[in-house]
Parts: C-alpha cells; structure tokens; sequence
C-alpha cells in the first residue's frame, strides 16, 4: 500500500480519536471552542511568521543573494498553515511546529541537507544582449538592450532608472 495513501487515511482517523477523547473529557462544545481557538492562534502566528520571513527575503534580494532558505521556510509555513486550518488537534501540533522558529529551523534542516541552490546561467532568449554588466554602476542610469541579430517576431524596447 502505498504511504501516502496510508497517512491520509490513517490522520483523520486519528484526529477523529483523539477528538472523540478530548470530547469525552472537556464536552463537545469546549472542544470545538479549543479546535476554533487554535486555528486562530495559528493564522495569527502565521501572518507574524510570514511577514517576517518575506521582509527576510526581500532583504536577502535587496543585497544579491538568493532567498532559497526563505522560499523554503515559506513552503513550511504553508503547509503549517494548512495543518492549523484543518480541524484536529494532532494536525495542530504538526503546524505550530511549522511555525515556530525553532522547530521550523529544524524541519528545513532535515529537509534542505541534501538540496543544493545555484543560480541558473542562460542566454536570453529572445537573443538580446543587456550592456549594464560593461558599464561602472555608478555610470548606470539606463539599460539599452539591443538584438544580436535579426529575428523575426516583435521587439520590445524598453528603459528603465536606478533609483538610489
């Protein structure tokens, strides 16, 4: 059987046990107060998280580096945040340990060990060459692309200034 289909069968049978406990103790009604609760914590902690993490990785842009851990760290506390909207109180714990720090950081840890992260190298290709990478940056205030050749289809011309 595959595991996949195995773990989506088997975790809503095991919120739905442990809903049933936790409604035998507390009464339904706190319960589904609690399982409300949580996901509303939850969508707080993840605006808070997100946020910061998309300042990180606007920062990370700003100076030339490429965000990877960032865009990772987002994809977990998306999945995070889908684990708190779902009713249940086991999915709950998988998605705040997406959420916090500290447990998310670990998470990336054990998932990003054998991802390696480069820029991709590729001409242009619509065949135009960019002349800002021969000019001073301080001479930049223009680019001016202009075609390697002729080619058929349309030409887009277009300018663009750094501001500081």
């Amino acid at each position: 059987m595959n595991k996949f289909l195995l773990f989506f069968i088997a975790v809503p049978l095991i919120e739905m046990l442990v809903l049933i406990k936790v409604g035998e103790q507390i009464g339904a009604l706190s319960t589904i107060g609690l399982v409300i609760l949580t996901a509303a914590i939850g969508i707080s902690l993840l605006k808070k998280q997100g946020v910061a993490m998309l300042n990180q990785a606007n920062w990370k842009l700003n100076q030339g580096q490429i965000p990877a851990k960032e865009m990772a760290g987002g994809i977990v506390l998306a999945v995070g945040g889908a684990l708190l909207l779902t009713p249940g109180f086991v999915t709950d714990a998988f998605g705040f340990a997406c959420l916090l720090p500290g447990t998310r950081n670990f998470i990336l840890s054990k998932v990003l060990k054998n991802i390696s992260v480069a820029p991709i190298h590729r001409s242009n290709p619509a065949g135009y060459e960019t002349y800002e990478a021969h000019q001073p940056e301080a001479d930049i205030h223009q680019r001016h692309v202009s075609p390697k050749s002729e080619q058929s289809g349309d030409v887009i011309d277009g300018e663009f200034e750094r501001k500081k």
